[in-house]
């Protein structure tokens, strides 16, 4: 079995939001580390006070097939809605890379991968 390394660099309001998402497309256990970036646009000021908003860092470890269908589900979340001023751009950034090595990983999460390989094939 192949695994990957799923990366999502959200928002933390819409942290709940893609952990929701990428449990509801099959992703097991979350890491959640909080962070914060600096983007190629300014910053908003308010009084010369500059605001950076923090950002969440959800790390997964999935099967290499469900990473693709997670990875899907997370970035519908990360699509700013019509409605907004931004439309159809982006909040945040989700990648996989893929793991050569792994150790450690719960017997329960291989069978629940081992499932979803067989349920989608």
């Amino acid at each position: 079995m192949k695994f990957s390394l799923l990366i999502a660099i959200v928002p933390e309001e819409l942290e709940q939001r893609c952990i929701d998402a990428a449990k509801e497309a099959g992703a097991g256990g979350v890491t959640i580390m909080g962070g914060r970036g600096i983007g190629s646009s300014s910053k908003k000021t308010f009084f010369g006070l500059t605001y950076e908003g923090t950002q969440s860092i959800l790390l997964m470890v999935l099967e290499k097939n469900l990473s693709l269908h997670v990875l899907k589900a997370i970035q519908t979340e990360l699509i700013v809605p019509p409605s907004e001023k931004d439309q159809g751009q982006s909040k945040g950034v989700v990648l996989t890379l893929p793991l050569e090595h792994l150790g450690g990983i719960e017997a329960a999460q291989l069978e629940q991968f081992e499932r979803y390989i067989k349920d989608e094939f």
